[in-house]
Parts: structure tokens; sequence; C-alpha cells
């Protein structure tokens, strides 16, 4: 998987020297044998085939299926009213719509089980995701489809409360639901954590690594380009950065206020930015979990996380006790989490010290991580999904 990107059309040369190539294999042998168990544990399920629909009417839904299925959208136009894909994996059909013509009622419903893709995060949006769950359960009365698993963009503060009612286990249709942020009502039976991604309605594109993302020396030890809120700890970090000059060594572009869209020149910066250094500064905002995160991952540049919590109803649940950002600590991310910004100073100078070589190893731990996050997510849905609409008794 890993090295075919990096080939850059010449066959017979490899980047990976021996012992890296051992510690490559050694890695994905890991992960092997953990798809192995995951498929072994499902083979009962071998007979039976499902189709499922993916609605995807938030831009969340683009990291699902372009990033984390690796899923291609005809056409590929971004802004085109109408966009579909489709793949086979495990034992399911899936199929995936999107785009403003995307409307309840005018497009056909080609299987029995869907996945309604919501943006919950603010009432205009809870409106209109209301509307497509009400769509569904016409459809379900109807008996035109038979379940139905919603991904939901949730709320920063993790007041979610709207979509009870329709959860399967509240008297609702909605047998399974993944939401992003640490909302304290995930249980893993029905209720999964799904992971925030990166910005897809600013087309954050899917990242191939290449070589020299792995073995360039980057001109700055870290980044940091973003709003800065009054009396938030971005403020403080900011100061931090001034006081002993480290803002020379750093990619800093700090701004008041938040802009929805970038243009062109300012994308263009941010993924120069990333490429270009080797920490990514994350300070948190309205929740600890940002865009931000996976977006450094994406170009290999370390997240610099302030593991703080965030006002609000999110935390931990009954299954995890590790918030903020418990899926990622559960999977082992290998990033720097900090209390404070106070702490920066010390990891800047460690920074300096490091060698070429120690970030290149760096970097392919967390390329290798970014990569597994995703197929490991990717398995997990499926699995779920499987587990869930498929009948488990084979009479």
């Amino acid at each position: 998987g890993f090295t075919d990107h990096v080939a850059l059309g010449n066959e017979e040369w490899n980047p990976w020297d021996a012992d890296e190539k051992n510690e490559l294999a050694a890695s994905q042998q890991r992960y092997e044998a953990n798809l192995k168990m995951i498929k072994d544990a499902r083979s009962h399920l071998e007979q039976t085939s499902l189709r499922v629909q993916i609605w995807g009417k938030a831009a969340i839904g683009l990291y699902l299926w372009q990033h984390i299925f690796g899923g291609h959208l005809e056409p590929a136009d971004v802004t085109a009213q109408w966009r579909e894909g489709s793949q086979k994996a495990g034992k399911t059909y899936f199929s995936f719509l999107t785009g403003p013509s995307v409307v309840p009622g005018y497009f056909s419903v080609e299987a029995e089980h869907v996945v309604l893709v919501l943006n919950g995060r603010e009432p205009a949006k809870i409106a209109f995701a209301t509307q497509w769950l009400h769509y569904a359960q016409t459809l379900m009365e109807t008996r035109k489809i038979q379940h139905v698993a919603v991904v939901l963009l949730g709320n920063e503060q993790c007041n979610n409360a709207w979509i009870q009612p329709y959860l399967k286990r509240n008297g609702g249709f909605v047998n399974l639901l993944f939401v992003t942020y640490d909302y304290a009502f995930v249980n893993e039976e029905d209720i999964f954590q799904w992971p925030l991604g990166v910005a897809t309605y600013r087309s954050f594109p899917v990242v191939e690594p290449s070589w020299s993302m792995l073995h360039d020396p980057r001109s700055y030890l870290c980044n940091f380009l973003g709003t800065v809120y009054k009396n938030s700890s971005r403020e403080t970090l900011m100061e931090i950065l001034k006081q002993d000059g480290l803002d020379k060594l750093c990619w800093i572009a700090a701004r008041e206020q938040w802009q929805p869209q970038e243009t062109n020149e300012s994308f263009k910066n941010y993924q120069d930015a990333l490429l270009q250094s080797d920490l990514t500064l994350c300070p948190v905002g309205i929740n600890t979990e940002c865009y931000r995160i996976y977006e450094a991952c994406s170009y290999g540049s370390l997240p610099v996380i302030e593991d703080v919590m965030t006002p609000g109803d999110c935390g931990n649940s009954s299954m995890y006790h590790s918030a903020p950002l418990q899926l990622l600590k559960t999977m082992g991310a290998p990033f720097i989490f900090i209390k404070n910004w106070k702490e920066l100073p010390a990891i800047l100078e460690k920074e300096k010290k490091m060698s070429l070589q120690e970030k290149i190893q760096r970097r392919k731990k967390l390329l290798e991580w970014y990569r597994n996050l995703k197929a490991w997510m990717r398995q997990k849905f499926i699995n779920t999904l499987e587990n869930s609409f498929l009948p488990s008794d084979k009479g």
C-alpha cells in the first residue's frame, strides 16, 4: 500500500533502506493480522451480501467516502449538483450520493439499507437534518427501506439531544449513530465516536504521501495559521511565541476574524505551511478536536495538541475515560499532548536538536498511523453495519 505512492515513476528505485523496510514490513504484518482477525470474526456472514446507499447531506460525508473509503465520485467537479460513486467492501456493496440535487423524493432509493450523513452543528442545520430523518422514517413506514444509520457532524459542545428520540433504543427508527466529538452517550453498541476529519467543505484534498514529504528538510519548526479569539489560550500561545523570538522559527499567520471561505491563495499558503513545518500547533477552539489535526497528519506535520476539555457537554462516556480526543487517544495517536502552551519553548528547543533522520522516522510513523486509523475506521464502519443490518441467524 504505502510504498506504491512513492515510486515516482521509477519502478526500480526503492526509497526504503533495509531496516526501514523491516520496520515497515513488521507494522504492515501487525496491521494485516488485525484485519485478518476482524475478517475472521465475521466470516459467518460470508453468505450474505448487503446493499447500502449513503446519502451525503453534510461535507463530513466526503471525508467518509473519499478519505476513509478511498472512494471516487463522478463527476470530479466539486461544484457539481449531483455526484455519485460506488464500491464493494467486505460483503457490502456501497453506493454514495451527494450534491445539492439530492433532495428527498427526487432520486431513486436503490437499497434497503441507508446511511444518512447529516450536519447537526446549529439550529438551521438541525432543521435541514430533521427533514431528511422524516423522509427516511416515511420510507421505513412504507417498507421501502429496512435499516437506517446516521453519521452526524455533532454540535461542538455535544448538545445533540435533538437526535436522541430518533434512535431505536428510544423508540425511534435509527439503528446506529456515528457522531463526532466526545459525545458522552457513546457506548460502542449503537452510538460510536466518529473522527472529525479534514475540512472537506473547504475542499481539503486526499493527500498521497510522496518521497519528498517524508525525506526533505522542512524550513520551519512549527506553524499556526488561524484565528486568535479574544481571551483564549490562542492569545497566550501568540505571546509565548513572540517572547523568545520563536515566531521567527515558525510560520505564524494569525487573524482576528474566522473566515469560512478560503481563497486559492490562502489555501495554498496553508498547505505550504503544513508541508514546510515539522510541527503543527493545535490550540483549542470551541472544541479541542479540530480539522487542523487531521490536515497536519495528511502532510506528515506532527500535531502539538492543547489537551484540555472545552466548555459544554462533551466528556467521558461510560466506555471511555480519556476525554478530550478519546477516539484518537484510544487509537494510539503519536501526537505531542500538552496542558499549557508554556510547555512549548522546551518542545521547540528539543526540536532544534533533532536530526533529519529522526524527523524522517517520526513522519513515517505519523503517516502510517494516520493511514491505519482510516483503514480501521472503514473496517469498523463496515463491520458495525453488517452486524447490525444482516440477520444473525441462518435458520
